[in-house]
């Protein structure tokens, strides 16, 4: 069993040390008998409030999983996970925005469950556009809006959400190159100004790099916690910087062990 507690982050002159996410002893079992598979197993992790953290491994390795039981989607078949944050936000891979409805509904869609009052939602949609560069896309509906901007639209409704936790599955995935670092700049710029606690999941390690304080690795299935690297490279970072290029390959040998690994067992 792997223990990874993660240090306290400093945001301005304040020093971060809460916990967010604890989880002990994580384990999650599918299936029975003959069927039966180990999904996670022994999984120790802290996530202080503020950090950003990026869970990476090989595809199944349980990555999802994890997101999916901090998220209180699914419950460890063994072990203990708590989430001091309140109800998570959870952003994916598709936007899966309402097509029926405007930039502005679909971001206050949260805003209207939790019966907040309409002249205090419209101002807080508006503060939640300006803060992903749509301001002049509020009447616009997601057919009209290249993909990018729909996970901007997502990411909005995620931080329209009461939450200091935000869980992201693959969120770029899908996304030209371009289109990629440009949402990389404002997820790193949004995540500085809010102070909101990221869960990050992803198979790109540049990427990983890219945006998070601490990156994880998850071993092939069962998913253990197997290493984990500090970055501490000065923001902002470029995806083609010699430092990210420097931990990638790191992180990436690392990953490569892993999968050879798993592939001779």
């Amino acid at each position: 069993m792997t223990s990874l507690a993660l240090a306290p982050r400093r945001i301005g002159t304040g020093l971060v040390d809460e916990v967010a996410v604890s989880m002990e002893a994580v384990g999650k079992v599918y299936g029975s008998g003959a069927e039966r598979v180990v999904a996670v197993e022994g999984v120790d992790l802290e996530v202080h409030r503020g950090d950003f953290l990026c869970l990476v491994g090989a595809s199944g390795c349980g990555k999802s999983t994890l997101l999916s039981m901090i998220a209180g989607l699914d419950r460890p078949t063994r072990g203990r996970i708590e989430v001091a944050e309140g109800r998570p936000a959870l952003m994916f891979q598709e936007p899966a925005l309402l097509p029926w409805l405007t930039v502005a509904d679909n971001v206050a869609l949260p805003l209207r469950l939790q019966k907040v009052a309409r002249n205090t939602r419209h101002a807080r949609v508006a503060e939640l556009l300006r803060l992903v560069h749509l301001e002049g896309f509020a009447r616009k509906r997601p057919h009209e809006l290249s993909g990018g901007m729909r996970q901007r639209v997502a990411l909005a409704r995620a931080l329209a959400q009461t939450t200091r936790l935000l869980l992201m599955d693959e969120p770029f995935a899908a996304l030209d190159a371009i289109t990629r670092d440009v949402l990389h700049e404002d997820i790193a710029r949004i995540h500085v100004a809010t102070g909101v606690t990221v869960v990050f999941v992803t198979h790109n390690v540049r990427e990983a790099v890219r945006l998070a304080d601490r990156v994880v690795m998850l071993s092939s299935r069962p998913g253990r916690v197997v290493a984990a690297w500090d970055v501490e490279i000065p923001r902002p970072r470029r995806m083609d910087s010699p430092e990210v290029a420097t931990l990638s390959a790191c992180v990436t040998d690392r990953l490569r062990d892993e999968i050879r690994r798993h592939g001779h067992r």
